[in-house]
């Protein structure tokens, strides 16, 4: 026999209702990339895990993973390096933070040079 249900969230977000008309709105909102001018960015240099070899990393970008990846193939073509972009950070392989840095202040965005 199955396990007892205490309560409405052991469903696990099943819905039921009782009206012919009813639809479920499923809207998951789309996240929009708000301007450059409006974002704040870090410029970090980091070595840990990473066999000691220097990483500029990009915190701080909000919107959408399409936009993320975009700014960071702009990013490594300027550079002429490696990279990635996940969780709102850019890892562009080497240490081209003043480089990065006047790139993105020309585009518009606000970039603080944090750590050594």
């Amino acid at each position: 026999m199955g396990k007892k249900l205490n309560s409405l969230e052991s469903l696990g977000g099943f819905v039921f209702s009782t009206n012919k008309d009813f639809e479920l709105n499923n809207n998951d909102e789309q996240q929009e990339t708000p301007a450059p001018n409006q974002q704040k960015l870090e410029a970090h240099l980091d070595k840990k895990n990473r066999g000691g070899k220097v990483a500029t990393v990009i915190k701080g970008f909000e919107g959408t993973e399409d936009d993320l990846k975009a700014l960071a193939k702009q990013l490594k073509t300027l550079c002429g390096v490696g990279g990635s972009a996940k969780d709102n950070e850019i890892i562009i392989q080497g240490n081209f933070r003043d480089k990065i840095m006047d790139f993105l202040a020309k585009e518009g965005y606000k970039v603080k040079r944090v750590g050594g």
